[in-house]
């Protein structure tokens, strides 16, 4: 039996997959290890050793070797500057073909005895930025990947915006030929978690997020509303108004809290020249509950959008392994 391997390294965490020959998950490893630490040590030692270590740990628990190995797959920040092997971004429009025929083969002896894939990420245009158009541009570093998993699982011939929540939050319009053709990146997760810890209104919302089981609908779209007609920085601190003059739980502040933030992300789908779509668009959200669900209200509630479906991955292969897989396919190395 020959297996594949996916490696997929963010900013903090590495993660590698044993996929069999039905491309069933066999085995799973991971380290507490990415990107950031590169940044903060200024070389890539740690990153070396996490993607070695989940590697070597694949292998040991399905007692195999490397030479029962058909490829190994990587993806996401590993293929940054500071992650194990810099590998230029491609400019879209790209889809499975591009990022195919941009992988490059890397054999890094300390890591492994065998060369590893890896996946470009994709830049939004290849023109020079300057004040008059960088608002356009945008990059991303593994949503390339799970893009390409998502947009398997849609009707064809269908613009598409990919929704793929996290602390920073990517939105990824895709056109009719299925090919990625912009991105836009907010800080949404990120700003919501300063407010959340380190602000004033940490102790109305007692430095809680929402639950994971729901947030409260009304609360969500009272945040948003109040964000959309009087700004974000003053709909946060209505939060604190809230939390003293009404018997309001902390978990309904949260979800107030969640609503008002998003309503910045609504406003740059809208306004932003990073992404091309349109009404016609089909909307479909990543993402784990509650945030994918609040995601959804928004839209909905927003209206411009007709189309909104919400990702459920029922058999536990990440998305960033099943997009690998299927470009690993297309360049004809499974």
């Amino acid at each position: 039996m020959k297996y594949a391997i996916t490696v997929d390294a963010g900013t903090t965490n590495t993660r590698a997959v044993l996929f069999n020959e039905r491309r069933e998950i066999a085995a799973q490893e991971s380290r507490s290890t990415g990107v950031r630490n590169t940044a903060i040590d200024g070389n890539n030692s740690k990153l070396r050793t996490a993607v070695r270590e989940c590697l070597e740990g694949l292998l040991a628990g399905e007692n195999i070797r490397y030479e029962d190995i058909s490829v190994i797959i990587a993806s996401g920040m590993i293929t940054s500057n500071v992650g194990l092997t810099e590998i230029p971004h491609i400019p879209a429009p790209a889809g499975i073909s591009e990022l195919a025929a941009g992988m490059r083969s890397v054999l890094l002896e300390d890591v492994c005895p065998i060369p590893i894939h890896f996946i470009p990420g994709v830049k939004n245009t290849s023109d020079p930025i300057a004040l008059d158009n960088y608002e356009s541009m945008d990059i991303m570093r593994g949503e390339e990947t799970e893009t390409i998993a998502l947009i398997h699982e849609i009707p064809k011939n269908r613009r598409v915006l990919i929704v793929l929540p996290g602390s920073h939050t990517k939105f990824v319009s895709v056109n009719e030929c299925g090919q990625i053709t912009g991105c836009l990146t907010t800080l949404t997760g990120e700003l919501l978690s300063v407010i959340t810890n380190n602000t004033i209104i940490a102790d109305a919302v007692g430095h809680q997020f929402v639950g994971e089981e729901a947030c409260d609908r009304e609360l969500l779209l009272a945040g948003y509303q109040n964000a959309q007609k009087t700004g974000l920085g003053r709909a946060c601190f209505s939060c604190r108004i809230l939390s003293q003059f009404t018997d309001l739980s902390k978990d309904q502040l949260a979800s107030y809290l969640l609503g008002a933030v998003l309503r910045s992300d609504v406003m740059s789908i809208r306004n932003s020249t990073a992404l091309s779509v349109d009404s016609s668009s089909i909307v479909l959200v990543a993402g784990k509950q509650p945030l994918q669900q609040a995601i959804c209200e928004v839209l909905h509630f927003d209206g411009y959008f007709k189309e909104i479906l919400a990702y459920n991955n029922n058999d536990s292969i990440p998305l960033s392994g099943r997009g690998a897989l299927l470009i690993a396919h297309h360049n004809n190395l499974l």
